[in-house]
C-alpha cells in the first residue's frame, strides 16, 4: 500500500518561508505527477504546484515565483518551498500523487501565515 506524509507547516510571519515535505512510502510505478493542493475551511481543495516524474513542473498563478516544488525520486518525496509567504496563503496543504490508476493523498498540514 502507498501512503503520504506531509511535514513542515507551522505558523509564519507574512514575508517568511516554509518548506513542506511529503514522504511516499510503498511503489509507485510509470508517468505520475506529484504534487500540493491546499484547503481552507468552506472552500474546495485547490491545486497549488506539481512536479511529473519526467522532471516537468507548473504552479497555479498566484504561487508563481514565490513557491517552488521539486522531487526526489531515489527518496519517494516531494517538497514544496514556499518563499513570501501571505495571509491569504493560510491554509492545510495537501501532498498528492497520481497516475493512470491510482490517486492517493496524504493527511495534510497545517500552514499559518500572520500578519
Amino acid at each position: 500500500q502507498v501512503q503520504l506524509v506531509e511535514s513542515g507547516g507551522g505558523l509564519v510571519q507574512a514575508g517568511g518561508s516554509l518548506r513542506l515535505s511529503c514522504a511516499v512510502s510503498g511503489s509507485i510505478f510509470g508517468v505520475n505527477v506529484m504534487g500540493w493542493y491546499r484547503q481552507t475551511p468552506g472552500k474546495q481543495r485547490e491545486w497549488v504546484a506539481g512536479a511529473t516524474s519526467g522532471g516537468s513542473t507548473n504552479y497555479v498563478d498566484f504561487v508563481k515565483g514565490r513557491f517552488s516544488i521539486s522531487r526526489d525520486n531515489a527518496k519517494n518525496t516531494v517538497y514544496l518551498q514556499m518563499n513570501s509567504l501571505k495571509p491569504e496563503d493560510t491554509a492545510v496543504y495537501y501532498c498528492n500523487v497520481k497516475s493512470v490508476g491510482y490517486d492517493y493523498w496524504g493527511q495534510g498540514t497545517q500552514v499559518t501565515v500572520s500578519s
